[in-house]
C-alpha cells in the first residue's frame, strides 16, 4: 500500500515526460517516499512508449501501462486508476498545465480539512478562447441535463481518496467521464485554487470533432432529460395542431377556405417530418448507447505493463 499515487494518461507527452517526472519528483517527496507515479500509454503516435519503459527501469516508483490502441483520455485513467495502491490517489495530465507542485497544495488542504476529494480550481485557465468557450457551454447544457452544478474551471486534476476511487471503479458506466463520474458518487468535497500554466510545447489532442463526440456521449450516458425534452416538446406541437385544426375547421364551415392551401400543406409535411426525424435520431442515439452496454466489451485492453503486479 502507498501513501500516493498519481496517475497519467499520456498522449504526445514526449516532449514533457521527463520534465514532469523530475517535478513530480521534486514535489512527491515533500509529502512522502512512499509514492507510485503509474504513466498509461494510450497509443499515442510519439512512442512515448520507449520513454515510459526506460523511466520504469531507473526507478520501480514508476509504473507503465501500455494500452493495445487509443481508447482515449478516461478509458486510461480508469485504466491508471485500477492499478492505483495509494490511499490518496492523484489525477493529472501530461502536458505540464497541471503543475506536480499543485499537489502539496492540494494534499495539505484535503488533509487539514478532512475532505475525501479536493478539486482543482483554475481559475486563470490557460487555453484558447476557443476550448474555454466551448468548456463553458459543454458544462451549462451538462449541468442543466443532469440537475447538477458543473463548474468549467473544473477538470480532471485533483486529489482523491481510495474509497472515492473504488466507488468510481464499481460504476458500470461504458462511456467514462471521470469528473461528471466523480460529481456522481458524491463524498465529502472541496475545491481549491491552483495555477494552472500555458501550455509549453504542443498543442491539444482535442480537435473540434473529438470535443462534439465527447460532449454528446457524455450527455447521453449521464442524463435521459433529452428524451423527456422531446416528449414534452412533441405533447406542446400536439396542442399546437390540435388549435390550428379547429381554427382551420371552423373556417371551412363558414366558406373562408374554398381551396385547401398548397403551402400550409408542404409547410407542415416538412415541419413534421423534420421533427419526427430528430425524435427518431434521439431515441436512436439512446439505443445505440443500450447496444453498447449490452456488448459488455472491456472499456480498455493493457498490452503490456511495467512495475505493475
Amino acid at each position: 500500500m502507498k501513501d500516493l499515487s498519481v496517475v497519467i494518461p499520456v498522449f504526445m507527452g514526449k516532449s514533457t515526460l521527463n520534465k514532469l517526472y523530475i517535478r513530480l519528483n521534486d514535489s512527491l517527496n515533500k509529502i512522502t517516499d512512499n509514492y507510485e507515479i503509474i504513466l498509461i500509454n494510450d497509443a499515442s503516435p510519439d512512442n512515448v512508449w520507449d520513454d515510459i519503459v526506460n523511466l520504469c527501469k531507473t526507478d520501480n516508483k514508476v509504473k507503465g501501462i501500455n494500452l493495445s490502441r487509443n481508447f482515449g483520455q478516461h478509458y486510461a485513467i480508469t485504466a491508471g486508476i485500477s492499478k492505483s495502491t495509494g490511499e490518496w490517489i492523484v489525477i493529472m495530465d501530461c502536458d505540464l498545465q497541471d503543475q506536480p507542485e499543485e499537489i502539496v497544495k492540494l494534499y495539505n488542504y484535503a488533509i487539514s480539512n478532512r475532505y475525501d476529494l479536493v478539486f482543482g480550481k483554475r481559475s486563470q485557465r490557460m487555453d484558447s478562447f476557443f476550448k474555454k468557450s466551448f468548456s463553458r457551454c459543454f458544462y451549462k447544457i451538462l449541468g442543466y441535463l443532469t440537475n447538477t452544478i458543473q463548474d468549467p474551471s473544473i477538470g480532471n486534476f485533483g486529489i482523491y481518496n481510495k474509497k472515492v476511487i473504488k466507488s468510481i471503479l464499481s460504476m458500470g458506466d461504458q462511456i467514462r467521464y471521470f469528473p461528471a463520474m466523480v460529481r456522481w458518487v458524491g463524498y465529502k468535497s472541496g475545491s481549491l485554487e491552483i495555477e494552472h500554466a500555458e501550455r509549453s510545447e504542443g498543442k491539444t489532442s482535442y480537435s473540434l470533432g473529438r470535443l462534439v463526440t465527447l460532449a454528446t456521449n457524455v450527455m447521453l450516458s449521464f442524463s435521459d432529460k433529452p428524451l423527456k425534452i422531446v416528449v414534452v416538446f412533441g405533447f406542446f406541437m400536439s396542442l399546437v395542431s390540435l388549435f390550428f385544426a379547429g381554427f382551420t375547421l371552423v373556417r371551412y364551415l363558414f366558406g373562408e377556405i374554398p381551396v385547401t392551401g398548397w403551402t400550409s400543406l408542404i409547410i407542415s409535411i416538412w415541419f413534421l417530418s423534420g421533427l419526427l426525424l430528430t425524435v427518431l435520431g434521439i431515441v436512436g442515439l439512446y439505443i445505440g448507447k443500450t447496444f453498447e452496454k449490452v456488448k459488455n466489451r472491456p472499456l480498455y485492453i493493457i498490452m503490456e505493463s511495467i512495475n505493475i503486479e
